[in-house]
């Protein structure tokens, strides 16, 4: 049996690319001695391969080279949904996004092409506004280049987790998805609001 069920999995490429494109930062996971080596940083696509930086301080930035096996996870928008938005008896679930990936990753030992990378990725990261334009000579950036590591993953296999009430009426479909808008530009405010008093 297939899990998630059929109507929650998404193997359009375009939905998989988008939520790569959207929400950038992702969770990567190593394994060494049987034991996971996890790390949150942005990841951008260039070509079919994403692309990454980590500080060499990272104890899994030795794992990021050598065609080592990894595993990424990207996450778009997630809320509960309470029975209450339905048009139809429903029970309480929770919607989300996710993408999991797998891959192979090699280290790039070139400190022009880690250079060049870091202001793509930022130019990537500033738009549409580009408000900052890291520039190819500043010192601040050349100063750094000796404590990040560059690498990429050539990606193997892709997995779309879009659970988003597909299975409800069309119109608790439609409710969902409006709860899950509404609950994340909520939840955003109330969490930083309680958080940073």
């Amino acid at each position: 049996m297939n899990y998630p069920p059929k109507h929650h999995q998404d193997t359009d490429k375009t939905h998989l690319l988008e939520v790569i494109k959207t929400y950038p930062l992702a969770t990567l996971i190593s394994v060494e001695n049987n034991a996971p080596l996890i790390t949150h940083l942005p990841l951008v696509l260039e070509g079919e391969k994403l692309i990454g930086h980590i500080d060499i301080y990272n104890p899994q930035a030795k794992l990021l080279k050598d065609n080592n096996d990894v595993t990424i996870i990207f996450s778009g928008p997630q809320c509960y949904i309470s029975p209450s938005i339905y048009n139809t008896t429903q029970l309480p679930t929770w919607n989300y996004i996710k993408l999991h990936l797998k891959g192979t990753v090699k280290a790039i030992e070139s400190k022009a092409a880690l250079k060049q990378s870091l202001i793509t990725m930022t130019e990537f990261l500033e738009a549409p506004d580009h408000k900052y334009v890291l520039e190819v000579d500043n010192p601040r950036l050349d100063r750094n280049l000796n404590y990040i590591e560059m690498f990429e993953i050539e990606i193997t296999s892709w997995e779309g987790k879009f659970k988003l009430s597909q299975d409800k009426k069309p119109s608790d479909t439609e409710n969902a998805r409006q709860e899950l808008i509404r609950a994340n530009q909520e939840s955003v405010k109330l969490f930083l609001d309680n958080v940073f008093k």
